[in-house]
């Protein structure tokens, strides 16, 4: 009886756990598999939907924004073609010439030129070397450049490989500046300009010297703007009363002008001799630097004296042109 009781429950457990694992529950897990389907499926219907609506959004704003951007295009390029005719109309090409017969003919007029550009095949030519030859001499800038780049200076133009620049007045040679000087005051005074690229202060000075009677201005070849429109502009009228020499290089035309009994006095922020403490009256060079680099050491060691202005505030530096103005106040006013 123990053992059929026995052999009753356990097949009862059996069957229970057979029912348990095959029956009721595997309803269940049939229907979870079902649900689990059923929500795989909608879920993957809602991401097509999504995806079919993120396509055509997309679709939707490339079209919007397909004729836009076109039309920004065009208006960019319409408004880069704009600004650059609007630039080229407002370059003044008034003294500029180009064109081997055109350049020739002002090379051998009695025109002040301030720079040449050239192909290395005009030298080629044995008129235009020795005109070039001369002119590098008596300090005009030429230099040398490619076939692209002379097109580009000059915006497509037919230039031949030559095109200049003339200048607003024209040179005398450091020999003529020397005897004119001398003859004309006992103590004269000439400025001059040693790294100054911006025509707005080399304007500025030649007014300022003009304006104290300084006897000329020295502009060396390299590092230095020329005598252009804007510094004919700045200088207000100067240019036409002063004298003004290009040199090739300007310490050697430093040691020529002290040969001939020149001090040559350098500004200066850093000198240890105040301006107002200077006392000398003989001849003087006063040599101008540019703002941001000063004299170059080359050219302070030419040099008799270096002097500063004295500043009280707190701004560290003087403009050039506004430096120069005070010392030549200073060397005058003695």
């Amino acid at each position: 009886m123990k053992n059929f009781s026995n052999k009753f429950r356990g097949n009862n457990n059996k069957e229970h756990k057979k029912n348990s694992d095959f029956g009721y529950d595997s309803k269940n897990t049939n229907r979870s598999k079902k649900n689990d389907r059923f929500l795989k499926n909608s879920v993957k219907n809602k991401k097509d939907e999504n995806l079919k609506k993120i396509d055509e959004n997309i679709n939707f704003s490339s079209l919007k924004r397909r004729n836009p951007r076109f039309k920004s295009s065009t208006e960019f390029f319409n408004k880069n073609s704009n600004l650059q005719q609007e630039f080229t109309n407002k370059r003044n090409f008034d003294d500029w010439i180009w064109g081997k017969h055109s350049v020739f003919e002002a090379l051998t007029s009695d025109r002040a030129i301030n720079r040449i550009w050239c192909t290395s095949e005009i030298f080629s030519s044995d008129k235009f070397y020795i005109l070039l030859k001369d002119l590098k001499l008596k300090g005009v800038l030429i230099e040398e450049v490619s076939w692209n780049r002379l097109s580009q200076l000059t915006y497509g133009a037919s230039h031949q490989g030559v095109a200049l620049q003339l200048a607003c007045s024209k040179t005398l040679s450091l020999e003529e500046l020397i005897d004119f000087s001398k003859h004309n005051c006992p103590n004269p005074i000439i400025v001059a300009l040693d790294g100054i690229t911006d025509p707005h202060n080399v304007g500025a000075i030649i007014r300022s010297a003009e304006a104290f009677d300084c006897k000329g201005v020295i502009i060396p070849q390299r590092r230095s703007a020329g005598l252009t429109g804007t510094v004919a502009k700045v200088a207000a009228g100067a240019l036409e009363h002063i004298h003004v020499s290009r040199v090739v290089n300007l310490n050697r035309a430093l040691e020529e002008l002290k040969r001939n009994g020149y001090l040559v006095v350098g500004l200066s922020g850093d000198a240890q001799l105040s301006i107002s403490n200077f006392q000398e009256k003989a001849p003087l060079v006063v040599v101008v630097g540019s703002e941001d680099k000063g004299i170059s050491l080359l050219t302070q060691k030419k040099c008799d004296f270096i002097l500063s202005i004295s500043l009280k505030g707190k701004t560290s530096s003087l403009n050039a042109s506004v430096a120069a103005a005070i010392s030549l106040f200073h060397f005058t006013a003695k």
